[in-house]
């Protein structure tokens, strides 16, 4: 099983359809000149720590963050260590103690439950959807009947539910929303940006998202005691006002003595990569739909293949790309197989071993009890997953459907 879904050798065995890939598709773009230029100045100074205790002006943390709330359209954010730190503040701030039960989405990455998990909670999981989404039924159904107060809503992979109605099953059942927006940084569900619609939102700039520091994250709230409690929590110590964007001295009086520090703060290194980066998105965003749409395309040119249709409504950031392949397990390995064969490494959901960053739930032993999700197995069995750096070309695009479709009809004899 490894063997077949590791990265495929450097050294080129070409099949005898003569197709080959080869593109490394974990490779991102380079920082600008201009992002540079603000680290090497910073390094020059020797100021990498996030607070000063002297000194003018402020931290690079304290402008990312004004500068992040004012393009999200938040009244306040955070800058963090990295997503997963996000999301566990996020929850403590919220209230979240051990033994609490914590709605979250099935179709994720291991640092969301881990993220409630951290936080001493156990995750109750909410069935995901064909379409790689919340199953609004199977929501209002736990929502009503889990005594849960949160849910850790995941847009896994770009893929945004109808957060209206969302919101208003959450409403009903009076349980907060915290967003995990790590894959739609500059996404937005009708009109209204992603991270906005409930109490929290939770960003990544990891260097597989939108905007790239290696790792970092950022939180965002129109709370005043969430955000009192977040700053103090990511370890500004007493200093506090050196956040440009921060709730009243009252609100600080509340939470100072009540509320530890976890060290999760960003640091001004990763802060100075990020500034120039938010003005970016937009560009970007229009390159990796353009991406997705060419591959959407050329995949579904084969038989086996099925692509979601996404809602209007959903204004999303494809920064990876998604399928399913109507093939059984056994099927599956051979289809990776025939791929890497080809140079294409493709990431399966349903792989019975976490590989890399891809695991699911069946991998997460630490969960208090079984998963009432009968349908998400199915989705995840036959549910794939492509990186999609912003060099790939349209002929890059085409020769990926081509080793789809070759790779799923040499699968097919498979029993």
């Amino acid at each position: 099983m490894s063997s077949i879904l590791t990265k495929p050798s450097s050294v080129t065995t070409l099949q005898p359809d003569g197709l080959w890939f080869g593109k490394d598709l974990s490779t991102p773009e380079p920082i600008s000149e201009e992002a540079i230029e603000r680290a090497v100045d910073l390094m020059r100074s020797g100021r990498l720590h996030r607070y000063g205790e002297q000194g003018v002006g402020y931290p690079e943390p304290s402008m990312l963050e004004q500068e992040y709330a004012a393009y999200v359209g938040s009244q306040y954010c955070v800058a963090v260590s990295s997503c997963g730190a996000a999301m566990f503040i996020a929850l403590k701030a919220l209230g979240v103690k051990a033994g609490d039960k914590v709605l979250t989405s099935t179709f994720t990455l291991s640092p969301v439950p881990g993220a409630i998990a951290h936080a001493g909670a156990d995750p109750i999981l909410v069935e995901a959807s064909a379409d790689y989404m919340t199953d609004l039924a199977d929501l209002e159904r736990k929502a009503a009947t889990s005594g849960a107060k949160v849910f850790l809503l995941s847009h896994m992979r770009g893929h945004i539910a109808d957060l209206q109605a969302v919101k208003t099953i959450c409403d009903r059942h009076g349980v907060a929303i915290v967003e995990d927006c790590a894959h739609t940084m500059g996404a937005k569900w009708d009109g209204r940006p992603t991270g906005t619609w409930g109490k929290v939102g939770c960003y990544s700039t990891q260097t597989y998202k939108h905007i790239n520091s290696g790792e970092g994250g950022l939180l965002v709230t129109d709370d005043d005691d969430v955000a009192a409690q977040a700053i103090l929590m990511s370890g500004c110590y007493m200093m506090y006002d050196q956040h440009l964007l921060k709730p009243s001295a009252e609100v600080f009086e509340r939470w100072k003595y009540l509320t530890p520090n976890f060290s999760m703060r960003m640091s001004n290194l990763a802060a100075a990569l990020l500034r120039p980066q938010i003005g970016q998105l937009a560009a970007r965003g229009r390159r990796w739909n353009h991406i997705y749409a060419t591959l959407a395309r050329e995949l579904t040119k084969t038989n086996l293949v099925s692509v979601p249709a996404r809602d209007a409504k959903e204004e999303f950031i494809a920064s990876s790309f998604q399928f399913s392949l109507n093939l059984k397990p056994r099927q599956m390995e051979q289809f990776l197989k025939e791929c890497s064969l080809r140079g294409l490494y493709i990431k399966w959901f349903g792989t019975p071993a976490p590989v890399a960053f891809t695991s699911n739930y069946e991998h997460w032993h630490y969960l208090s009890s079984k998963p009432d999700i009968p349908h998400s197995k199915a989705v995840l069995d036959q549910l794939l997953d492509l990186r999609t750096p912003l060099s790939l070309t349209d002929e890059d695009c085409v020769l990926i459907g081509k080793i789809v479709a070759t790779a799923s009809q040499l699968a097919l004899p498979v029993t």
